[in-house]
């Protein structure tokens, strides 16, 4: 059956593939997959799982056999598939994904999923944080992601539907300047090119004998930049720094801090817990109160405009570096 499937696929001209794999054993997959439906038929409990699994694995071969680049969406439920995603990830990899997406189940009840409704917590950073570190090394991570609906618009994590609804678009007007637009590429290159070599410049060629591992939160708008208000992130994203490198890790999604007074010192309190295990926080700013908090719950702050790697080189060879050698 296998030649059938790998034909048809090369007929369609696809170049990539996502696929969403939470299990590769069916009685771990029966706490997640109550039935599933195969040829006009519903199988229930294990049967249903077997041929969900069977049909995943059949799947990826056939992609890897038609050489198309595969990426593999698991999603991560604490105490039913976290333990096992580490054996996801080698099955994949043997059978050729290039990437493996692993995110945390969103449980909120407002979502509506049943797994929310019936009071199935998503995993915290740290949990999910174990479970990416455990599977590194074997394949590509992918840990940028903002579990964003397939129909978004604009940034990752900054969805702009709304900006381009159909009435909108057809009122705009085509203002098109060619020469402005390859000026603000050249820039926009310029930055790039700064931005790399001052990450280029932060990585240390020679060896240091006691190199504890800490992590960073940063408020950043993009660009490699710490160029974001504390009190103004929606997300802080997160950096794993060591007396070699300063690597990314993942985002972390946090409410807004400044809210006009109202609510602030909940959500301060909610910030602070997200980041917990950083070792200190990167902003251009932080007000006065979050900063005294900031520092009382254990973070360093720094206040600073400059390339994410080059602010995270600094401060670990002045704090903690030096406390080590």
């Amino acid at each position: 059956m296998l030649p059938d499937y790998v034909d048809r696929i090369k007929e369609l001209n696809i170049d990539h593939v996502t696929i969403t794999i939470n299990m590769v054993d069916p009685t771990i997959g029966e706490k997640i997959y109550p039935w599933v439906h195969y040829r006009r038929k519903r199988y229930r409990g294990i049967e249903g799982v077997k041929i969900l699994h069977e049909r995943q694995m059949e799947g990826l071969e056939a992609l890897q056999a038609a050489d198309i680049l595969c990426k593999v969406n698991s999603v991560l439920i604490p105490g039913i598939n976290d333990e096992h995603m580490p054996e996801v990830n080698k099955a994949i990899r043997a059978r050729g994904a290039f990437l493996h997406n692993i995110m945390p189940l969103i449980s909120a009840p407002e979502h509506g999923t049943y797994f929310g409704l019936h009071g199935q917590r998503g995993p915290n950073p740290k949990e999910l944080k174990t479970v990416q570190d455990n599977c590194s090394g074997n394949m590509k991570l992918m840990r940028h992601c903002r579990q964003c609906r397939a129909d978004a618009v604009g940034l990752l994590g900054e969805d702009r539907s709304m900006e381009f609804t159909k009435d909108k678009f057809s009122a705009m007007s085509a203002d098109y300047n060619l020469e402005q637009r390859q000026a603000v590429h050249r820039d926009i290159e310029r930055a790039r090119e700064e931005i790399a070599a001052k990450k280029q410049a932060a990585v240390r060629r020679d060896r240091v004998t006691e190199s504890p591992k800490v992590l960073v939160a940063v408020a950043t708008k993009g660009g490699g930049i710490v160029n974001q208000h504390f009190g103004h992130a929606k997300e802080f994203t997160i950096y794993e720094v060591d007396a070699v490198e300063a690597k990314f890790i993942s985002h972390r999604k946090v409410a807004d801090y400044c809210q006009g007074g109202y609510g602030e010192e909940a959500t301060l309190a909610g910030i602070i817990n997200t980041i917990s295990d950083c070792k200190a926080v990167f902003a251009s700013k932080v007000g006065p109160c979050p900063q005294k908090e900031l520092q009382k719950a254990g973070l360093d702050v720094v206040e600073a405009y400059d390339a994410i790697e080059t602010l995270a080189r600094q401060f670990y060879d002045d704090r903690v570096l030096a406390q080590t050698v």
